[in-house]
């Protein structure tokens, strides 16, 4: 892999890290999934009427937008809300390496090296030790939780490979639609309804608001869309392992701005 490219990995790795904090403190003025469809609006508009349709299935499009919007981040605001530290969050998240490497493996047979075999093996026993230290502040519910934004990450990450050669940015956005409609149906069932949703939009601060756009334009736009190009230029075993540096920035900045605390299991 290029230097050029490695650096544009650190990049988007250092914007997804840091985002924890970012959710964390949205959180306070949005509940979970009506903040994941904000994030996912704005995502899409008005982006969508200065960009054509990438030429890709809807199918496909359906798919990754409900992998990454629902089952990605929807799934993971709601672990974040009160289930799960947002550090941690962050390093739990990589089970994605796992789901994407396997994907790969068996629908593009894609060979494992025997070196990225130890590693895997050596982050599978990371992830018991984190099963092995839930409190209140990380309960087993909120890691099985984000153990599933991993694996529809992984969903996303198979998908976008499948769709070719495209300009990801288009793909990202036109596909943050079908995000938006079931993400607005949970938040009206389990959070409140209209006049909830309604009073946590007119109330936010200025601040939360700056934490919508920076989920939508720095994360989604840039991060997912540079995230797809990287996979369809490398192999997913190239690609997928560098997210793995996405809980240094996770834990530390978490550690610094919110005081999370980083105890010796972690």
């Amino acid at each position: 892999m290029p230097a050029s490219h490695l650096l544009l990995a650190l990049a988007i790795v250092a914007v997804w890290g840091t985002n924890f904090v970012v959710i964390k403190v949205s959180l306070e003025a949005f509940p979970p999934f009506l903040f994941a469809a904000l994030r996912y609006l704005f995502a899409l508009l008005p982006i969508v009427f200065l960009m054509p349709r990438p030429k890709v299935s809807w199918g496909n499009l359906c798919i990754y937008g409900l992998a990454t919007g629902v089952g990605q981040f929807g799934i993971m605001y709601f672990a974040i809300d009160g289930r799960i530290s947002p550090g941690l969050a962050s390093l739990v998240i990589q089970t994605q390496v796992f789901f994407t490497i396997g994907f790969a493996m068996f629908f593009a047979r894609e060979s494992l090296r025997l070196y990225q075999a130890v590693a895997v093996g050596v982050a599978m026993i990371g992830l018991l030790i984190i099963a092995l230290h839930t409190d209140a502040n990380t309960t087993f519910l909120g890691l099985a939780l984000v153990v599933f934004s991993g694996f529809s990450w992984g969903v996303a990450n198979t998908v976008s490979r499948r769709a070719g050669t495209i300009n990801m940015l288009a793909y990202v956005v036109w596909a943050s639609a079908f995000s938006i409609p079931p993400l607005v149906l949970m938040a009206y069932l389990f959070e409140g309804g209209w006049p909830s949703m309604g009073s946590s939009i007119a109330s936010a601060s200025v601040g939360a608001w700056a934490g919508v756009l920076w989920q939508s334009w720095a994360n989604t736009l840039f991060g997912y869309a540079a995230w797809g190009w990287l996979l369809g230029k490398h192999p997913a075993a190239q690609v997928a392992p560098l997210a793995l540096l996405v809980p240094v920035f996770g834990l530390g900045s978490s550690a610094l701005l919110l005081g999370e605390p980083l105890q010796g299991w972690k």
